[in-house]
């Protein structure tokens, strides 16, 4: 037989095709869950150390409060500044954003004073954060946020629903009653604390029920 009789060659069997390398995706987002998580964590750790202790805390003691590393916390906040301005965004947050959630499950009145002692709280932290605040407003460093109206208008939607169920008075201004707490917490802050808050939220909550006729 000639060799052009002859069976063509088969063609070469090519190596089989690797199984493609798994996808590094899932890992970045896990690591970018922990990260927020440390963030979330130092954060609420100076905020409790802010209220209690001032601005001047020492920052290791917030990072091991928060369960990381001093690094983990400079890569978050590059300065105490930065850390007081992230810690004041999120208590602002939390205040305003919890007016409406108080009404969708308690009556009006109880989610006004359910307010009022958070936002007590909020005054607290943010007496401990103040001079570091007031020199990063001044100097631009950090944002200047719109703190009286966000508050005013968590407060407006209370007392409007208060006075359409009929407990609340409907002749009270928001902007006047934010300014009448304002001013109770940043006292009450000096004296015996949330027991003397507390009283002076009761006293609020009496002037602020509809009187009866006369």
């Amino acid at each position: 037989m000639s060799d052009a009789d002859a069976d063509p060659a088969p063609p070469p069997v090519p190596d089989p095709v690797p199984d493609p390398a798994p996808a590094p995706a899932p890992r970045r987002r896990a690591s970018r869950a922990d990260a927020l998580r440390n963030r979330d964590k130092l954060v609420a750790a100076a905020r409790a150390a802010f209220t209690a202790s001032g601005e001047a805390a020492p920052l290791e003691a917030i990072a091991r409060e928060a369960g990381v590393g001093i690094g983990t916390l400079y890569r978050n906040f590059p300065t105490r500044e930065a850390l007081v301005e992230a810690v004041y965004a999120a208590e602002l947050d939390d205040v305003t954003d919890s007016a409406p959630r108080l009404l969708e499950r308690s009556a009006p009145a109880d989610a006004l004073r359910a307010w009022m002692r958070r936002y007590a709280a909020f005054v607290a932290t943010k007496r401990g954060m103040a001079e570091v605040l007031r020199a990063g407003w001044d100097s631009g460093r950090i944002a200047t946020p719109d703190t009286r109206r966000r508050i005013g208008a968590a407060v407006g939607t209370l007392l409007a629903r208060g006075a359409e169920d009929g407990t609340i008075r409907g002749d009270v201004a928001a902007d006047d009653l934010t300014v009448m707490l304002l001013g109770i917490f940043l006292t009450a802050a000096t004296g015996d604390g949330q027991e003397q808050a507390d009283r002076l939220i009761d006293l609020v909550m009496d002037a602020l029920r509809p009187q009866p006729d006369a």
